[in-house]
């Protein structure tokens, strides 16, 4: 699909993730170098509020997937999602303590939760559907979208460190100023619409029902996934673990906005990609990827290092995040997708939760390269075993 016939719709929901995640990410790769060294948290502390605040949003997605399946609404809940993550990203700013922190992660992570998932079903229900996972433009559809989120997702570091060059160490002033993009973001949405469906598409059933009837390809995709997703935790330690490495927290923050414009520039294509080739190949494919990156992490060196690094991680992300969304909208009919996507994206949320949980308390207790290890090697498992598992079997 080429860019120019992209959906109006869609570019409007790339616009409204653009803006919202510059916002979001000029407070994440600040926010743990805010505990760590004005707040004084360990990394313990860091890895608990990233996991409850994925807890949070995990537990949503699922329920408000549900829920927009069942009275057939989308932009309402986008609506709302993005309102609630904007009201809240500059409290730490103006009450700079611990448990404003963790309350401003969490609230904004219901937001994410209410969203996420009635958002992707409206994404999907503007792409032809492929058979399988094969074919369509779903991958091209999501990837777009990604594309638009993660350069967002580099713009909002690069906007934090300028703002920290002119005042350096006012963590305090990055998240006031957060609250712009938000609101912008909020704007957008406005401009959100439903697409219409046809009446036969508006039956709904149980969700034990949905279960029951989906095809034993997209239960092996939600198995997988939630497997991998224990030993992907959050990508906050993959910044700590840069800045022990560099001694520098401007070279972490840098290291991730590199990583988020290679994540931004190869999300589209390698979502059209997934559509010729299969996005089970794609995402088999990033696993691989995520198990050689985190090894790295594991023995990183020096600063060249880490860029590499980096520039194979933006790759994996774009083989994975949008291609794994459009592999279940091609598995899944439209009046049920946001509830399969809201499973997948709940499980997946929950299982980082705990990940990042067991990740803060093992660097704590033998340091960072155990914890990267392990998430080497059962990513790796996990590659392996989708690998061999038959395509027309599933």
């Amino acid at each position: 699909m080429p860019l120019k016939k992209i959906p109006r719709q869609v570019v409007l929901l790339g616009l409204v993730s653009l803006f919202t995640d510059i916002a979001s990410e000029m407070l994440y790769p600040v926010t743990p170098l805010f505990l760590t060294t004005v707040l004084g948290a360990s990394m313990a502390v860091v890895g608990i509020i990233e996991g409850i605040a994925e807890f949070t949003a995990g537990f949503l997605k699922g329920y408000f997937g549900r829920l927009s399946d069942k009275i057939n609404k989308r932009s309402i809940f986008i609506k709302i999602g993005y309102g609630i993550s904007a009201i809240v990203k500059p409290l730490p700013g103006i009450f700079p303590f611990i448990p404003t922190v963790l309350f401003s992660r969490v609230t904004d992570r219901i937001g994410k939760g209410v969203r996420t998932a009635p958002r992707d079903a409206l994404l999907a229900s503007y792409a032809d559907s492929g058979t399988n996972g094969k074919g369509g433009n779903t991958g091209a559809i999501f990837g777009f979208h990604r594309g638009m989120d993660t350069l967002g997702a580099a713009l909002g570091p690069v906007a934090a460190l300028v703002l920290l060059h002119f005042h350096p160490g006012d963590y305090v002033l990055v998240f006031l100023v957060a609250f712009l993009p938000s609101v912008i973001a909020v704007g957008f949405t406005t401009l959100v619409k439903d697409k219409v469906v046809s009446v036969a598409q508006k039956k709904r059933e149980q969700f034990s029902v949905v279960w029951k009837n989906s095809p034993s390809q997209y239960k092996t995709v939600i198995y997988l996934i939630t497997a991998f997703s224990l030993v992907n935790s959050s990508d906050v330690f993959l910044i700590l673990k840069s800045q022990n490495v560099t001694h520098s927290s401007t070279l972490a923050i840098l290291g991730y906005i590199f990583y988020n414009l290679i994540y931004a520039g190869a999300s589209y294509p390698m979502g059209k990609l997934s559509d010729k080739l299969s996005k089970k190949k794609i995402f088999i494919l990033g696993l691989i990827i995520f198990s050689a990156v985190y090894f790295g992490f594991a023995i990183a060196p020096d600063l060249d290092y880490i860029w590499g690094l980096f520039i194979l991680y933006g790759i994996y992300a774009a083989s994975t995040e949008g291609v794994a969304k459009a592999w279940v909208s091609d598995l899944i009919p439209d009046h049920n997708r946001a509830t399969a996507i809201g499973l997948l994206t709940m499980l997946s949320s929950l299982a980082m939760m705990l990940g990042s949980l067991l990740t803060g308390i093992l660097w704590d207790k033998f340091g960072s390269a155990i914890p990267f290890l392990a998430s080497s090697v059962v990513s790796m498992i996990v590659a392996l075993i989708l690998l061999f598992i038959k395509e027309d079997s599933q």
